[in-house]
């Protein structure tokens, strides 16, 4: 990756799902192309959401429009009745730590992610998260349709506005993405710029062939979509990824402390991949522990989180996936 920005990618790669709500003619695309297309929902206590998330994937792409093959659920060993929930809806659930158990175990969504590539048998693997309050069949037509009207896009990002709480029932249009505007976008613009255009590179649903995804590494916890966009782009090149256009994206948002902690991993991932691509020379070990403050009775205490990061290798690197997958054409 060079330092000058294809300008001409934002133009020509960038959609708005309601190019691709022809849903019969993304079916006769898929069956042309011989694709099967797995939904994944990597889930962590989403007992008020996951229920409409399923129901509407199904009647609108499986039962009405045959296009997706299966939804999977991936969870993270929740504490309320997601899976619980999930199952009644006859769809394939999952503990992450049951997938591939003689391997060390983690906890986080890129370990679900990347698990998903073994119990899923599509072509092409949507992930979509499941906190989604205003869910829609877009966000998965949306992200499938470059995938399958192109020939040579290859992964899909999406995009959208994202309004942010600020108080009961009451939202501000725009506010979400503010790790992206503070930390990545400033990051990328330094070192990366072709990948400033990137609307969201943070956002939670993306698509791609398996012959993609199968032959990267996952970062385990928030930085999973960082290294993603990264790994494809040193690999492939920008001009095999798109973005796609959402509309609106309404989710819980976590608060300025959280944040401050996945900026922690975001920085900590996207400086691992910059010194890998000979971009940067750190001459230190980076520090695990994430220190912050809160004030208890007029005194300052420090409150300090230990991040450590894992990262799982292309899965396609993983003997069992390697005889689970071996006779798969790659497409």
């Amino acid at each position: 990756m060079g330092c000058v920005m294809n300008k001409k990618w934002i133009e020509s790669n960038t959609f708005h799902h309601s190019e691709f709500n022809d849903l019969d003619g993304l079916v006769k695309a898929k069956q042309r192309k011989k694709l099967s297309i797995s939904l994944c929902f990597p889930t962590l206590n989403e007992e008020k959401t996951i229920a409409k998330e399923i129901i509407i994937m199904k009647s609108e792409l499986m039962t009405r429009h045959p296009l997706l093959d299966e939804i999977v659920v991936i969870d993270s060993g929740s504490t309320d009745k997601t899976r619980q929930i999930a199952r009644s809806y006859n769809v394939k659930v999952y503990e992450a730590d049951d997938i591939l158990p003689h391997l060390e175990k983690f906890k986080g969504k890129g370990e679900n992610l990347w698990k998903a590539l073994y119990v899923t048998r599509g072509d092409i693997i949507i992930y979509i998260d499941a906190d989604i309050k205003n869910i829609h069949h877009r966000f998965a037509y949306g992200l499938l349709g470059p995938l399958l009207v192109s020939d040579h896009i290859r992964f899909t990002k999406a995009f959208y506005d994202r309004p942010i709480a600020v108080g009961k029932n009451k939202w501000r249009p725009t506010g979400g993405g503010r790790v992206t505007e503070l930390v990545t976008r400033p990051f990328f613009s330094m070192f990366m710029p072709d990948m400033t255009q990137f609307l969201q590179p943070l956002s939670g649903e993306y698509a791609g062939f398996r012959s993609i995804f199968e032959t990267i590494p996952f970062q385990i916890g928030y930085g999973v979509e960082t290294g993603m966009l990264i790994d494809i782009h040193e690999k492939w090149g920008i001009d095999v990824m798109a973005q796609v256009d959402l509309d609106r994206r309404v989710h819980k948002n976590q608060d300025t402390k959280a944040l401050g902690r996945m900026a922690f991993v975001i920085i900590k991932t996207f400086l691992d991949r910059a010194q890998k691509l000979k971009r940067v020379e750190i001459k230190q070990d980076l520090v695990d522990e994430m220190i912050q403050y809160r004030l208890v009775r007029g005194t300052l205490q420090p409150e300090i989180h230990v991040i450590e990061q894992h990262e799982r290798p292309p899965i396609i690197q993983i003997p069992d996936y390697q005889e689970k997958f071996s006779s798969m054409e790659r497409k």
